[in-house]
């Protein structure tokens, strides 16, 4: 049987936890997969922590990452990666933003032969001019110098192979450009359109 890790970066997202814990729980429990998630404690000083651990009792599946600050988006996926078993590795936001329901796709992706499948938040939910506008800009410059086509680098619904992960060395915000770094290693990349859903409760954690 196939193993899949998802791995979920969260800082303050003591809202969100619950409702994130039960819509991956749907999906996944329906999949054929054997998984496990993990969720990496950025630093949270809201709650999230406590939130966390109720969370783990609920199932073994569940591991939990502590980390003894804020590390940043990059470092705690790195954390998360380092604990992870799966062949496949699942990375997705903890803000409710990403749609759990889309992992399936990825994963159907996957299988036709890619090493790493990116989502594509093509009816993105966010400020035109805080978020939208920088990230067209930014993933317009990225494919004109990298030559990866990808439409939106930023959105961390990702799925890959784990041996993709393991040849990239994690360090400042590399996780934005995880699929520019995975294709100087050769991997075959594709990108498909995802949900993505409006922000219910918080704000941004992480700069654009």
């Amino acid at each position: 049987m196939k193993t899949l890790s998802v791995v979920i970066p969260v800082h303050n997202e003591r809202e969100n936890l619950n409702d994130l814990n039960q819509e991956l729980n749907e999906v996944l429990e329906a999949s054929e997969w054997e998984y496990e998630v993990i969720y990496i404690d950025d630093g949270s000083f809201d709650g999230s922590g406590k939130i966390l651990q109720e969370i783990q009792g609920q199932s073994s599946r569940i591991k939990i990452v502590v980390l003894g600050r804020r590390y940043g988006q990059t470092m705690a996926l790195a954390a998360g990666v380092d604990q992870a078993k799966g062949e496949i590795i699942v990375t997705i936001d903890a803000d409710l933003q990403n749609d759990p329901r889309d992992i399936p796709l990825l994963l159907k992706k996957l299988d036709q032969g890619y090493d790493l499948v990116s989502g594509w938040r093509k009816n993105r939910k966010d400020s035109f001019w805080l978020r939208r506008l920088p990230s067209v800009l930014a993933n317009f410059l990225s494919s004109c110098l990298s030559g990866v086509r990808i439409h939106d680098l930023g959105c961390s619904l990702k799925a890959y192979r784990r041996e993709i992960l393991d040849e990239i060395e994690f360090f400042n915000e590399i996780h934005r450009m995880l699929p520019l770094y995975a294709a100087v290693h050769g991997a075959r990349i594709a990108e498909v359109p995802v949900n993505h859903r409006p922000r219910k409760t918080g704000c941004s954690k992480y700069g654009w």
